[in-house]
Formats: structure tokens, sequence, C-alpha cells
């Protein structure tokens, strides 16, 4: 299975896949147990940066819709 993440509304962004590695800026992993779905904080609240605890319910509104990007531009 590939790696999933799933913007979720109103909420965080969940992660899914057989071998997930989050590390931090210094490169060094979080212990996930083995876990193959993790939710990552998007507003901030969370007591568990950077997994979610579900602080944002009822203070975070965000409509997760697709759209595409513009092309990225060309190299100088």
């Amino acid at each position: 299975m590939a790696t999933k993440l799933t913007v979720l509304s109103n909420g965080s962004l969940r992660v899914e896949g057989e071998d997930i590695q989050l590390v931090d800026a210094q490169g060094n992993a979080y212990g996930l147990g083995g876990r193959e779905r993790i939710s990552i904080c998007r507003c901030g609240l969370s007591k568990q940066k950077p997994f979610c605890d579900g602080s944002h319910k009822g203070h975070f509104e965000h409509d997760a819709t697709a759209f595409d990007l513009p092309a990225p531009k060309p190299a100088v």
C-alpha cells in the first residue's frame, strides 16, 4: 500500500501506509509503535504536537476540497 495523506475537513492530516516514518527537524524518528495510521495536527492546539489529539474540535475550520496547483516556475 502506498503512503496516503488525507486532508480532513475541520481536522488533521491523516497519514496511512505500511511503513510510515516521521522525523523531526534534526532527522530523529518518532516512535510510532508500528502504527499504519497516524493523524498530524494542523490547528496548532494539540498538546501532543506534531500528532493530533482532537483539540481542534470547535476551534478550527477548513473545508478540505482538492484543487490543482499551478505549474512550478522554471529554474533560472
